[in-house]
């Protein structure tokens, strides 16, 4: 099993808009795609206005096949729709879970 999580740093005051549309999408990343433990964050004691949203996936080939469809779900274009205007920068992270 893997842990994905995307970590977004947002431009200063945006952080909770980019969290409540990641949250929007969170059906689909879970029906479509098979994804566990889906949950969105935000910085409590960490750099300011960071988002990560974070999920379990069974294998990497499960997480390959969501980069191919995520995006092209009217669903997800309606709720992240101009996100990039929020993000200054991001990274993503995998953990194989031991």
């Amino acid at each position: 099993m893997y842990l994905i999580r995307d970590v977004f740093r947002c431009r200063p005051g945006k952080a909770g808009e980019l969290a409540r549309r990641f949250k929007e999408t969170i059906p689909s990343m879970e029906a479509e795609d098979g994804f566990r433990n889906c949950r969105v964050m935000v910085d409590y004691v960490a750099s300011y206005w960071t988002v990560v949203l974070e999920s379990d996936v069974d294998d990497l080939d499960q997480f390959v096949r969501h980069q191919a469809t995520y995006g092209t779900r009217p669903e997800v274009r309606a709720a992240m729709e101009g996100y990039m205007e929020l993000v200054q920068e991001g990274h993503r992270e995998i953990y194989r879970i031991v």
